[in-house]
């Protein structure tokens, strides 16, 4: 029968001797400690939970962590003879001081409250007090983009009293460095994590004097692979695309043109997408000028066919003028004139063997800058068997205009050079 004995209710008997140990109705926790007297010490220290994200966009980062404060409030001391500390959920916060401590250039910031508000206090017997809250806070973080994406970004975290200034309140790292610790598992998609470190200073207000500020800093560095797939890859496959128009026939116009809009259109794609996904800067990026320079290329061999493209037009109006000319002066009949760009047969060749070079031009065509190589009949054996060969070797030079024979070495040669000075410099 004395199991089903009713205990002895142990939780009415304890808050009274809280309320009584703690006195906290007897005291005005309106006012910080020591109230009139010197600065009371407030110790803090930091474990960083998680990064959650950085945003180059909005240009903050979202962190999570444990904000620690300690500091001592001899209004709270108890007598204990075990020494031992009581813990307390946020219900007491709302009741005690606890400092003013505020994210400064913070954009959002909350206290997580699943399942119930995650604030932890720790009361000693001799009034010394731990005060821990979980917290996540959307921060500020001027970040300098133009070594993008080959660059490191370096963001701080700033806590301060927004009341107090440093004639009341002196905020204080702890333990150094010490008290800043971080979790091994954080990590983050597009960039690594290279150092956390603490710094302090005093902040001033025109209005209002002196506060003491806390830094939390911390270096990352952007990881390149993903920009290499994406951006530089594409970029130098579409300049080393457009290069292939150099040994294509001058004469294909439609392949010629197509594949030059082609390659300038899709560089303008990846340029558009890259500047999507940043802010809007006034100054240029690492990526800009790769990606300038690469349209540019790509440009000039467009503009690179339309002067091969002019200038074979203009040469063929000549060589038709010269073989009006020609034909008319030498008296040879319009079918056995030669077009001089190499397409004449065989027969064309042996039926003009027979004429003098004063037959074929009058005194007065000796002063044009004509010279015309033909396989003459009194060649050798061996030379004539060759002339189906030189025939097709002419008409391959003839189909190959200058311009583009010196661009298929001056392109690419300039462009290794140009990547060579980028990734020496930004790298």
């Amino acid at each position: 029968s004395h199991i089903f004995k009713k205990n002895h209710d142990m939780t009415k008997t304890w808050k009274g001797k809280t309320e009584q140990l703690l006195r906290v109705d007897e005291h005005d926790f309106t006012m910080r400690p020591a109230f009139g007297g010197p600065a009371i010490p407030v110790g803090v220290d930091v474990q960083v939970e998680s990064l959650d994200s950085i945003s180059e966009v909005d240009m903050d980062f979202t962190m999570t962590l444990y904000l620690r404060h300690y500091w001592k409030d001899e209004r709270l001391s108890f007598p204990s003879t075990n020494n031992k500390s009581m813990t307390f959920d946020g219900r007491l916060v709302k009741k005690i001081w606890v400092p003013d401590v505020f994210f400064v250039h913070s954009k959002r910031s909350f206290i997580h409250d699943t399942t119930t508000d995650n604030i932890m206090l720790r009361v000693f017997p001799d009034g010394h007090v731990l005060y821990s809250m979980r917290v996540t806070v959307t921060a500020m973080c001027n970040m300098d983009f133009s070594r993008f994406p080959l660059d490191s970004q370096t963001c701080s975290l700033e806590l301060e009293s927004y009341a107090y200034t440093d004639e009341d309140l002196m905020l204080y790292w702890k333990n150094g460095n010490e008290s800043l610790k971080t979790d091994e598992k954080i990590s983050l998609s597009q960039f690594l994590i290279q150092k956390f470190h603490t710094t302090s200073r005093l902040a001033f207000y025109s209005s209002t004097g002196w506060y003491n500020r806390l830094y939390i800093n911390f270096t990352l560095r952007r990881h390149i692979f993903f920009f290499l797939l994406q951006t530089y890859f594409p970029a130098t496959l579409m300049v080393m695309l457009s290069w292939v128009s150099f040994w294509i026939d001058r004469r294909a116009v439609p392949a010629r043109v197509s594949l030059g809009i082609t390659t300038v259109l899709t560089m303008s794609t990846i340029i558009t997408g890259v500047n999507a996904s940043m802010p809007r800067v006034s100054y240029i990026k690492a990526v800009d000028i790769y990606l300038w320079v690469s349209f540019v290329f790509v440009f000039l061999s467009v503009l690179e066919y339309a002067a091969v493209n002019y200038l074979t037009t203009v040469q063929e109006r000549k060589e038709r003028k010269l073989q009006k000319r020609f034909s008319c002066t030498c008296g040879i009949p319009h079918s056995k004139t030669m077009m001089l760009d190499g397409n004449y047969s065989e027969s064309d060749a042996n039926s003009l063997a027979g004429y003098t070079r004063n037959q074929m031009a009058p005194e007065e065509e000796k002063q044009e800058k004509i010279v015309v190589h033909l396989a003459m009949s009194n060649e050798s054996n061996s030379s004539r068997k060759r002339g189906l060969k030189g025939h097709m070797g002419l008409r391959i030079i003839q189909n190959t205009h200058a311009i583009d024979k010196y661009s298929r070495l001056i392109f690419p040669g300039t462009y290794i050079f140009f990547n060579l000075i980028y990734w020496s410099v930004f790298s």
